[in-house]
């Protein structure tokens, strides 16, 4: 009687969402947008290709997650006009709630949106910075990991050269992908990733102020923030998560925020996290 009763007792325990350090809010702060299905402001987004996005991620993350121990579960919600997107854990099961409000909203394209789903899963297994003690990478680490390892990992053996010719390229965002990759594929997928961070960092801004790659933001915190950056500062994480060469094959750390990743300790000056959420050491 005692275990059952126990057992009703953590069935009852609410879920845990992450994505800020009191676990209630999402990709981007609580909000009062929506976009429903057939909004005149919508984008172009199917449900076809939301579910098609989607189907990519899932494809390579359900077997990397379930060597760390999870089950990965992708909840598709179209019909919710929700602009925003969690992550949560309960057990063993590992989920990632997407809405078709976010993927409807006119910043958002559909690099952009594969982007939110590699934040996501981020939260899941982009290591070091942690929200506290807690299991979920915290938000600028989980946005560093979507381009520097998440994007590249399931988007790295697409025909991104012809891809990127046929988008409206930044030209310092192109520059600067050069700089960090001689391989003209790397440079490509870097351009695309790049740009998936613009597309998001426009929604996060709120159409309050431009977000531009030449106008990085200059604050410097005193310690990590755990919490949401503003929209300059987290396309900054996106740009540089795409510029650092480090290979794929160095998977992150849950504790140590060095490993798998670029390092002003190690040298680099490129790819590096932003000072405007991330204190080196800390």
């Amino acid at each position: 009687m005692k275990n059952l009763v126990l057992l009703l007792s953590l069935l009852m325990i609410p879920n845990t969402f992450s994505c800020d350090a009191d676990g209630n809010s999402g990709f981007m702060p609580e909000n009062d947008m929506r976009i429903p299905v057939g909004a005149k402001n919508a984008n172009n987004m199917t449900e076809k290709r939301f579910n098609e996005i989607i189907d990519r991620v899932e494809e390579v993350y359900t077997p990397i997650i379930k060597e760390k121990g999870g089950i990965l579960k992708v909840k598709r919600k179209w019909s919710d006009d929700t602009v925003n997107a969690y992550a949560q854990q309960f057990w063993k099961w590992w989920s990632v709630s997407m809405f078709g409000g976010l993927a409807r909203h006119p910043a958002v394209t559909d690099d952009g949106f594969a982007l939110v789903i590699c934040h996501e899963i981020g939260h899941h297994i982009g290591g070091a910075p942690k929200i506290g003690r807690r299991w979920a990478s915290n938000e600028g680490q989980s946005d560093y990991f979507a381009s520097l390892k998440c994007f590249r990992e399931v988007f790295g053996s697409d025909d991104n050269i012809t891809i990127v010719k046929n988008m409206n390229v930044d030209p310092y965002a192109e520059t600067q992908c050069r700089n960090s990759w001689s391989n003209e594929e790397d440079v490509a997928l870097c351009i695309r990733s790049s740009m998936a961070g613009k597309s998001l960092a426009t929604l996060l801004a709120g159409g309050s102020r431009s977000v531009n790659f030449k106008t990085p933001d200059t604050s410097v915190v005193g310690r990590t923030d755990d919490k949401h950056p503003a929209g300059q500062c987290r396309l900054d994480t996106y740009f540089q998560g795409a510029l650092c060469e480090i290979s794929l094959d160095e998977d992150v750390d849950k504790n140590d925020a060095t490993v798998g990743t670029c390092n002003r300790s190690t040298g680099h000056d490129t790819g590096i996290r932003p000072l405007c959420w991330y204190k080196p050491g800390v």
